[in-house]
């Protein structure tokens, strides 16, 4: 791999803080992909190892995307166009959107919802801008091809990649393009942000770092492949797998590479972005196996073996691991050691990432189920 250095080394070196706290998603809301604006997949809910299925709800077609989950409401997306709003303690329908049209719409992209809105982009280009208490549609913005990355909003702009090549900001009430940038090949990751700047990747096999406040590219390093995960930020590097079958760390006030981690044995690509707490981060590998890795050093901690591709990226809570797999199955694992504390057999694949919020997690299966996973209340 080899580093491209912009000519603006030291104000990047000055403006990236020296420690970047990780903060998970608060206890009762997950409001965007990863759970919060460093992408690092943590939550601060308090999940019962005792799970049981609480409700699912059947949408009919492939859910693929993580659902969010604000003041007690889930909102998720299914193929071909369903865009639903259900009650987090009982699966209760508040709204749907049904675009009813045999295009496949809503594919991987993850709603993202803040102060009422609901964002979400859909694989014929469009970003949707909904009225999260009704689902009516405030504003829409078209791209030039599908969108696969999470849109997320950063102060006053909602930023999203497209497969067009670009990173648009809009402002998120009225839509407006604000400034867009263009990279070398389709962007399939969601933005993460370090103070001022977003950084993403893509199929050009670049990790770039955009300025918020006017698109214009202030770093930019070689990832050596197509690269589809999201880099999860903490403490100034950035970690993220790639399809030459590793899992990079990237020092990016110094603009170096501190470690390289690949499968002694199993050489797959990376599909799923990392979930970083303390000292460990943990990313599934299309090799079926569940990665846990030193973050200080890329040398493995443990592995766990599934029965198929694990695409799933996975969010950690306390010390358990919660992650799906697409042999079928719902795992949570012991974040220390790897071992399986409990697993849920659906009978499809789990291709989404969990979403965790007041003691529930909810992930939908690609046979079109939502499931919601808790404590049931005892009844005195």
């Amino acid at each position: 791999m080899r580093l491209l250095i912009t000519a603006l080394t030291l104000w990047i070196a000055s403006s990236l803080p020296a420690q970047t706290p990780i903060a998970p998603s608060p206890a009762d809301t997950w409001r965007e992909f990863r759970g919060n604006a460093s992408r690092t997949g943590t939550s601060s809910a308090a999940v019962s190892d005792q799970l049981e299925l609480l409700w699912s709800f059947e949408a009919g077609f492939s859910i693929d995307s993580s659902a969010a989950i604000v003041d007690g409401v889930v909102y998720m997306t299914a193929l071909p166009g369903l865009v639903a709003a259900l009650d987090l303690e009982d699966g209760t329908l508040r709204w749907k959107r049904d675009f009813g049209d045999d295009e496949d719409r809503f594919g991987e992209s993850s709603p993202t919802v803040v102060e009422g809105i609901l964002y979400v982009g859909d694989l014929t280009g469009v970003l949707h801008a909904f009225d999260a208490s009704s689902g009516e549609t405030v504003w829409s913005f078209a791209t030039e091809a599908e969108i696969k990355s999470s849109p997320v909003v950063f102060d006053d702009l909602v930023l999203v990649s497209s497969y067009d090549e670009y990173l648009y900001a809009l402002d998120r009430r009225t839509g407006a393009l604000m400034w867009k940038f263009q990279s070398q090949g389709p962007l399939h990751s969601t933005p993460s942000r370090d103070r001022d700047l977003v950084f993403v990747t893509g199929c050009d096999a670049v990790l770039r770092g955009i300025r918020l406040d006017d698109g214009e590219e202030m770093l930019q390093m070689d990832s050596g492949a197509y690269t589809s995960a999201s880099p999860a930020l903490v403490d100034g590097i950035a970690y993220y797998g790639t399809f030459n079958n590793d899992v990079l760390a990237v020092d990016l006030r110094q603009q170096k590479y501190l470690w390289r981690y690949e499968h002694p044995v199993r050489h797959f690509p990376f599909y799923s972005s990392v979930a970083v707490q303390g000292d460990v981060l943990v990313v599934g590998g299309r090799d079926k196996i569940v990665h846990a890795i030193d973050r200080g050093t890329g040398e493995p901690r443990w592995t766990f073996r599934t029965g198929a591709r694990v695409e799933s990226s996975p969010v950690i809570a306390g010390n358990r691991v919660y992650i799906g797999s697409a042999d079928g199955r719902f795992y949570v694992l012991a974040l220390e050691d790897g071992e399986k504390i409990w697993e849920f057999n659906a009978g499809a694949p789990f291709v989404a990432s969990p979403a965790l919020a007041s003691g529930k997690v909810v992930i939908g299966s690609q046979d079109g189920v939502l499931y919601v996973f808790g404590t049931p209340v005892t009844q005195n």
